[in-house]
């Protein structure tokens, strides 16, 4: 069980947070009361009485809080990292928020079979532009055969009421199987479509009123006359002659003096940090200039037999459960990816929840701020940190964090990542990068487990920058950066 003194902690900075943020995600004002009013620690979801109108409501119900609460989640991050006075001192609110919605997303997950069991709808699981949502159809499997046959009780009064029973056995009241399903559908693809969509007009706004200041030469981006001014970046080619644009990945590059950092990876139950749960980390420590420190141990046994711990030294493997729920829900595909069977990981069985383990937090963010931190997208690593480590936000916002990210490595650096029909961007995935790199035999796969995608990282990205020093390219060449480079708050480059 976790402290639950930190949840009241949280709701002590509401005030905070109301004077800093009156909106959400989606432009709607925030009900700051109604945040308060929920009890964060012991669960925002509703749990219903075995009748299938119960179900039905309990469904309705979590969805729009689910919806209320994500899109208040959503809106922290930019709230937090543009609060320059720095009035909003702690992230501990979006922390709790994030807490309850992974146990109301649980509940939500625990409704859907047991609406299915109770012949109210189908479920199917499809991917819906940005998101894989949970789509209920009209229930359309066989029934009883007699007169009644079709008909179910949603009049809440048939107690002890079983999946298949007909109307006439129960009530006087009757329904069609096929119940109204529009107020029960799953709207996260839509949202966060429409929410993107919001986003790309703002930029295209930003991008207009620069165009704007440039043309009347008030930016210092072009000379009289609209020619480009000397001495602008350069973009960064590779060998191939392919020369990738620069995007904001690129603030993740590391620089030429980079040396001693910590390779992390994460295996999560699901790609959302505010519903789903981290369960394995692995990490260890590699330095990419000088000697391997003295004294460290020079072997280390590895899941996969044929990785040598070379010159990685620190390493560490860390497993966390889930809660009772979401163990009985199973999840094959992450078993399937990683080995890893949730229905094992209880925590009734023992396991403990990283975001009910403060010490295991805590430990983990003394690691991640003793120097850069890298990672194979690390955007996905910082979003989990966010809303998991106590401390995590406040101290990347204080600067302490660097995060270096091997995925723009391979797309601006490594010439073998050209852009295909299938990759447009290059084939950037640990996978292949770590092949490129010699890092990982062409006949195995990466492993996705925390510790061993950790290794083939930081081996893939030595071996990267041995390369591009010998060839003066990369932070060598002449768009790179002296320092450890990396994105880190409140540091000039």
């Amino acid at each position: 069980m976790t402290d639950r003194a930190w949840f009241d902690a949280a709701k002590g900075d509401i005030p905070q947070w109301a004077a800093s943020m009156p909106k959400d995600a989606d432009g709607t004002t925030i009900d700051w009361d109604w945040v308060r009013s929920l009890d964060l620690a012991h669960g925002v979801g509703t749990i219903p009485e075995s009748t299938p109108q119960s179900i039905h409501d309990a469904l309705k119900a979590d969805y729009a809080t689910r919806e209320r609460l994500e899109s208040i989640i959503a809106q922290c991050n930019s709230a937090f990292m543009t609060d320059f006075d720095r009035f909003i001192g702690s992230y501990r609110l979006p922390r709790a928020l994030a807490y309850a919605n992974r146990r109301l997303n649980d509940n939500i997950n625990t409704l859907l079979p047991l609406g299915e069991q109770q012949h109210l709808w189908a479920v199917s699981r499809e991917r819906r532009g940005r998101a894989t949502i949970a789509v209920l159809k009209p229930y359309s499997g066989s029934g009883p055969s007699n007169d009644d046959q079709g008909m179910l009780d949603l009049s809440g009064e048939a107690g002890g009421t079983s999946a298949g029973n007909t109307a006439a056995e129960n009530s006087d009241v009757k329904f069609p199987t096929t119940v109204a399903l529009d107020d029960v559908q799953d709207r996260t693809a839509a949202i966060l479509d429409a929410r993107a969509e919001r986003r790309k007009a703002q930029r295209f706004q930003k991008r207009a009123g620069d165009a704007a200041m440039a043309r009347a030469n008030l930016s210092g981006a072009t000379s009289p006359g609209g020619a480009a001014l000397p001495g602008g970046a350069a973009s960064s080619g590779n060998a191939t002659g392919h020369h990738p644009k620069p995007d904001w990945r690129d603030a993740y590059l590391p620089g030429r003096d980079v040396d001693a950092v910590m390779g992390i990876d994460i295996e999560t139950t699901g790609i959302d940090p505010a519903r789903d749960y981290i369960i394995d980390v692995g990490f260890e420590f590699m330095n990419m200039a000088s000697p391997r420190p003295a004294g460290e141990p020079e072997t280390y046994a590895y899941e996969q037999g044929y990785y040598a711990a070379g010159d990685a030294y620190g390493q560490s493997r860390l497993a966390f459960g889930v809660p009772p729920e979401n163990a009985a829900l199973g999840n094959a595909l992450i078993a399937k990816l990683t080995g890893i069977d949730v229905r094992g990981r209880s925590s009734e069985a023992g396991y403990r929840l990283f975001d009910e383990w403060p010490q295991a937090q805590a430990g983990l963010l003394a690691r991640l701020t003793q120097q850069p931190y890298v990672a194979h997208n690390a955007t996905f690593e910082h979003s989990w940190f966010m809303l998991n480590v106590a401390g995590y936000a406040e101290s990347y916002r204080a600067g302490r964090i660097t995060i270096i990210d091997t995925l723009p490595m391979s797309r601006q650096w490594d010439p073998g990542a050209v852009p295909t029909n299938e990759h447009p961007y290059g084939d950037n995935t640990l996978d292949a990068y770590a092949k490129r790199q010699g890092a990982l035999d062409s006949a195995h796969n990466e492993r996705h487990l925390g510790l061993e995608d950790s290794h083939i990282m930081l081996v893939a990205m030595k071996h990267h920058l041995a390369a591009l020093k010998a060839q003066g390219k990369g932070p060598w060449g002449s768009t790179g950066r002296a320092g450890v480079g990396g994105k880190s708050c409140g540091r000039k480059r």
